[in-house]
């Protein structure tokens, strides 16, 4: 198995002092919390640059889209009507007016962008399709994808989504995130899966039975067999992505996620802690978000993993919206948080690289954010862990991981 090759692309903000890779990294004078700087990692027959930095991520995201000479296929959750967002439109209305083939989807529940902000695109040649366009069952289920392809080439990947805050410093309470560009064959797996959520987008029921088929069903694996696309969504089974972690989880020895909504089944959660128990479980996890009953679900599983030996930080600095789970020698990044609906109802794309080198430089990544971050032991959770906040926990456990995941998977499986 060929190694990643590795490389920081400007130093790093503030004096950090890195510990070992079990225990938190330390600060030798007190800086804020500033984000990484970009990375570069060659893996698996894939070219990959990291951006943790909002502004790192906005740069590139417009050169990607300003480079494109064919085609842009862009599809995001949440698609705003603010700065960088009309940016990103202008951006993509130049395009098409330039010869390239522009096709945007966005999610109808995520996305405020009026048919009026769009409209420019299509005055230009391009078209812009809304997934899940008209209030139905199929509403409940989301396309929580974020992806831009450019010249099937180049793409760009990961959790963020188009809207001011995710490319906001901490600093602004920006949302913590990264954007993965990446260059390599997995780019032709990506532009393959794009093309069937574009037939899709009509939001007719064959298309649903479809999407139900294809989320059980496919993936993609680069010739070099390291490199696999994985999808989430609505099945009667498992998505190839909740298959993947599961397997995985039931064999692993070390696991770092790294979440900005943690509230996993019971299966999922026992696997975990397996892992947890021997010694070898760093949980990082959001202090902030902008939904509080996602905190509060994700808080009432701490007793359980604590008790079993997983480490807990919460991320403070800022919001917290990062995708990354790094299981032994297999790094997963992309759209999915590690919850219910992102397990097994929303559209989701995640990127699985076997690699040992990129998941060595993904747990650096980890640990510069623990550093940042506050230790959750036993005895904070304790002190935390009021009668009424023990409430709070579990009302918002029931909310994410019941009531929502229930009406939703009920009304569009049957069950």
């Amino acid at each position: 198995m060929r190694g990643a090759i590795v490389k920081d692309l400007r130093p790093a903000h503030g004096p950090l002092k890195h510990g070992g890779m079990g225990e938190p990294a330390t600060q030798t004078t007190k800086v804020a919390f500033r984000d990484p700087p970009p990375f570069e990692a060659s893996a698996q027959g894939q070219s990959l640059t990291f951006y943790p930095a909002g502004e790192d991520r906005r740069r590139a995201l417009m050169e990607l889209v300003r480079s494109a000479t064919r085609t842009l296929d862009v599809c995001f959750y949440i698609f705003a009507e603010d700065e960088v967002s009309t940016e990103l439109r202008d951006a993509l209305v130049d395009a098409a007016l330039r010869g390239v083939d522009v096709t945007l989807i966005i999610d109808r529940f995520g996305a405020s962008a009026s048919d009026k902000f769009l409209e420019p695109l299509v005055d230009a040649g391009g078209r812009y399709l809304f997934f899940s366009p008209r209030w139905s069952m199929r509403y409940l289920i989301r396309n929580h994808q974020k992806m831009v392809i450019a010249d099937n080439a180049r793409a760009m990947f990961g959790g963020f989504n188009i809207e001011d805050d995710y490319f906001a410093p901490p600093e602004r309470n920006g949302w913590n995130d990264i954007g993965i560009r990446i260059e390599g064959d997995a780019v032709q797996g990506l532009t393959d899966w794009f093309a069937r959520l574009r037939d899709w987008t009509d939001d007719d029921e064959a298309h649903f039975k479809a999407i139900k088929k294809a989320v059980g069903d496919w993936s993609w694996t680069s010739r070099e067999g390291h490199a696999r696309w994985l999808v989430g969504g609505p099945t009667r089974g498992l998505s190839t992505w909740a298959r993947c972690v599961t397997q995985d989880l039931k064999e692993g020895e070390k696991l770092d996620i790294f979440m900005a909504y943690f509230s996993p089944p019971y299966t999922l959660l026992k696997r975990i802690a397996r892992v947890a128990k021997k010694g070898q479980t760093r949980l990082l996890m959001a202090a902030k978000s902008d939904n509080g009953a996602t905190i509060g679900a994700t808080r009432s599983l701490y007793n359980y993993l604590l008790k079993r030996g997983a480490k807990i930080w919460e991320f403070s600095p800022c919001k917290l919206h990062t995708k990354l789970l790094v299981l032994d020698d297999a790094v997963y990044v992309g759209s999915a948080n590690f919850d219910m609906r992102s397990l097994y109802l929303n559209l989701e794309i995640m990127l699985r690289i076997e690699d040992k080198a990129l998941a060595d430089r993904m747990r650096e990544f980890v640990s510069t954010h623990i550093a940042a971050s506050e230790a959750i032991t036993m005895e904070k959770h304790k002190r935390r862990a009021t009668l009424w906040n023990r409430i709070r926990w579990t009302m918002g456990w029931v909310l994410v991981s019941v009531i929502d995941y229930t009406v939703a998977r009920r009304t569009n499986l049957g069950f």
